[in-house]
């Protein structure tokens, strides 16, 4: 083409939307922030198939039990907890969720007992409380700067209740894994007494925030501030003046335990003992000392303050890992057959066309698509064998409708005229918007479901979609009409 002709094509909002977004992608997927250590893959995120990594699958160890009883429900549930030992709370007007593995033969002379019988029986947990454990679990994955971990709840065929919860982290060993999410995590805080004696003062729960980790300017001690309910600000209180905290607080130190192991110990501070004489205080600060030491440990510190305790016990079930050496292998096979997709596409569209000035808008514009659909995937879908597939689907369903463009822009071989060309271009464009509206639909239970196999096939799939219909398409139309009119 002329020169003339490109500046044409530039300036037209359709092309001058492709190149910006290409560009864009490319600025985002190498240059924010600059990633030269991975080469050509720059900040894309791999998941565990194609980085190596590790899962572990748990099982919620709960039960929910729907009843019938005429007499009040506050009975059955303070019988329930009695006998069991365990927490008990009413989802609804007639189910209950018991946070403990227990059978229904071992249940229903519970509930006779308390005049009330058992209508159906669940393993698993409702929504609310999956949906709390997941959330807990993503921020102390989160927390560690593991953005390329994956969590999903899993319910069984034929049930509503979710019974397993599995968690995937790429580039992370099984013992870290475990170490991080197998746990059930009950936190406690705890006050010396004497000697090596502590009490209890007050659970994970009685923790309403949690800030992160900021650097005394006068001591440069790294510390983790955090906030207590006011239950828990009164039983702090309560505890460092029964205990003598408060005139002495050097020989009475705070004790922080996560699933009973100590993570924190420091004695009270000067300030925060006067404080606590006159009025109960809420807003506190642990330090963890100086450097990266104190630093590290302040991080830690804040992730088990976050966390808190899970609501129901987990047990794993099931793990598994994929060693780095064949995360790597599998992602040089899957950059080989998506190149060998491009290549293989580019051959047969050139044996039907016969047109070099035709056939490398197509490839170019195909390959455009997937810059951009890698530019977006990067901030919002990590790129597993799924995903990988979602994007070679996108190949062959782009050129599909490249073609139709192009066929039926021509006719009998000759370039129609400028009015003729628009009406033409026009139909074929609403056979694409009908053909991917379909494509959409059918995509868009996968990607609303924890299904972690298929989620990232649809994503992608949806996400290529999209980029056709609005940005490539259009573009496209523009370019092949001023290299046809030429």
């Amino acid at each position: 083409m002329k020169r003339e002709t490109i500046v044409h094509l530039i300036k037209d909002w359709r092309v001058a939307l492709l190149l910006l977004l290409v560009a864009g992608s490319l600025i985002g997927i190498y240059l924010t922030p600059p990633n030269p250590a991975n080469g050509l893959e720059g900040n894309l995120q791999f998941g565990l198939d194609l980085q190596g990594g590790s899962w572990l699958q748990m099982e919620f160890q709960s039960v929910v039990v729907a009843y019938s009883t005429d007499k009040p429900v506050g009975d059955l549930i303070e019988n329930l907890q009695k006998s069991l030992e365990v927490d008990v709370v009413q989802i609804d007007q007639n189910h209950l969720e018991i946070r403990k593995s227990v059978s229904r033969a071992d249940l229903e002379p519970l509930f006779a007992a308390s005049d009330a019988k058992i209508v159906t029986y669940h393993e698993g947990v409702s929504t609310f409380t999956a949906d709390e454990v997941k959330r807990i679990l993503n921020d102390k994955v989160n927390a560690l700067g593991m953005q390329d971990a994956r969590i999903n709840l899993l319910t069984p065929t034929g049930s509503e209740y979710p019974q397993y919860v599995r968690i995937e982290l790429a580039g992370v060993d099984m013992a870290t894994a475990q170490e991080i999410v197998g746990k059930q995590g009950m936190f406690e805080i705890r006050i010396q007494t004497s000697g090596n004696e502590t009490e209890h003062v007050l659970f994970g729960d009685q923790i309403t925030s949690v800030g992160v980790p900021q650097r005394d300017t006068r001591s440069q001690a790294w510390g983790v501030g955090f906030t207590l309910s006011d239950a828990g600000a009164d039983a702090f209180r309560d505890a460092a003046l029964k205990y003598g905290a408060i005139d002495n607080p050097n020989a009475h130190n705070l004790v922080m335990l996560l699933d009973n192991k100590t993570v924190y110990s420091a004695p009270l501070s000067g300030d925060l003992a006067a404080q606590l004489r006159s009025a109960p205080v809420r807003s506190l600060s642990a330090s963890t000392g100086t450097g990266d030491a104190g630093l590290e440990a302040a991080m830690t510190l804040e992730i088990h303050l976050r966390a808190g305790a899970l609501p129901v016990k987990v047990d794993v079930v099931g793990s598994g890992s994929v060693p780095a050496a064949l995360g790597e292998h599998f992602k040089t096979t899957v950059a080989i057959a998506g190149l060998f997709a491009l290549l293989t596409v580019g051959v047969v569209i050139y044996y039907r066309y016969r047109e070099p000035s035709i056939v490398i808008p197509m490839l170019a514009i195909n390959f455009s698509e997937i810059i951009i659909l890698l530019g977006i995937a990067r901030f919002i879908q990590q790129l597993d064998l799924a995903a990988i597939a979602g994007l070679i689907a996108v190949v062959g369903t782009g050129i599909d409708q490249l073609v139709i463009i192009t066929d039926e822009v021509l006719h009998e071989g000759r370039v129609p005229s400028p009015s003729l060309y628009m009406k033409r271009y026009s139909r074929a464009f609403g056979i694409i918007a009908v053909s991917a509206a379909t494509v959409m639909f059918a995509m868009l239970p996968l990607a609303l479901m924890d299904l972690s196999t298929l989620r990232g096939f649809a994503i992608i799939t949806i996400l290529g979609v999209l980029i056709g219909i609005l940005v490539t398409r259009p573009a496209y139309g523009k370019i092949i009409m001023e290299i046809l009119s030429k």
